[in-house]
């Protein structure tokens, strides 16, 4: 998770909530300002939202490559996973058969 600078200049943070064991329950963003104790640390990390976009258009952008293998290899092979489980269980079941009745 990244910093966030705001158009009105105040951050949004990464904050995580916490069970009493010490778990995480979940991840948020909380907005501070200039007043909160953090800010000046946390603000020269602090990307724009624009910043955001343009990061995430580059990762999806340089995805695409591997997306495609991906797809290539699944429409050549299929999904092995899946029909191997798929052919295992029948498998199985013919195995059983093939003694008899318990």
């Amino acid at each position: 998770m990244y910093v966030i600078r705001l158009a009105n200049g105040n951050l949004l943070v990464p904050e995580s909530a916490t069970s009493d064991g010490g778990g995480i329950i979940s991840d948020a963003y909380v907005e501070i300002g200039p007043e909160d104790a953090d800010y000046a640390r946390l603000a020269e990390q602090a990307l724009t939202q624009d910043q955001m976009d343009e990061r995430r258009r580059r990762w999806r952008d340089g995805d695409e490559s591997l997306r495609r293998q991906f797809l290539d290899f699944l429409a050549r092979r299929g999904n092995p996973g899946r029909a191997h489980d798929l052919q295992d269980a029948q498998d199985a079941r013919d195995a059983d058969d093939s003694h008899g009745p318990a």
